[in-house]
């Protein structure tokens, strides 16, 4: 008797140490960002919604609302420095911010016109399982960018 409830148990015994050993995506991204930044001895700013941050350069005035219009200079590459868009030289793009990834609309508002800052976005806050042209599922983005208008 004792045997049978055992072997009963198993598969159950299995699936939970199975899955209780998995990292999530979250956590996988979360620990390449922070493996990538001690590598190059960055000290970035974690925000609350996962995006890991340096403002290089302060700006002036005030932050755009989740609704602005945003003008940015930007160049977007995965960790192992591939570089998948970005602006032409000496050129900016215009955005409606609501219509970003909600990496952008989480990272551009924590600048100032004139502002220059670095984000390393987690692949959920990003283009998340989907695949792009240079972009595999699961990237983290790091952007460069700065807001020249808004």
């Amino acid at each position: 008797m004792k045997n049978s409830a055992l072997w009963a148990l198993l598969p159950a015994i299995v699936f939970v140490f199975l899955h209780c050993n998995k990292e999530t995506q979250a956590e996988t991204d979360k620990r390449l960002i922070q493996a990538y930044l001690s590598a190059r001895n960055i000290s970035a700013q974690e925000h609350p919604a996962g995006i890991f941050y340096v403002i290089e350069q302060e700006g002036t005035g005030a932050h755009p609302a989740p609704n602005a219009t945003v003008t940015v200079k930007y160049r977007g590459y995965l960790l192992n420095g591939n570089v998948f868009d970005q602006t032409a030289p000496n050129q900016a793009a215009t955005f409606p911010l609501a219509s970003l990834i909600e990496g952008w609309k989480i990272a551009i508002p924590l600048l100032k016109k004139g502002g220059k800052g670095t984000f390393w976005i987690p692949s959920a806050l990003g283009y998340g399982a989907s695949a792009l042209p240079g972009i595999p599922a699961n990237s983290v983005l790091v952007f460069d960018i700065e807001l020249v208008n808004f």
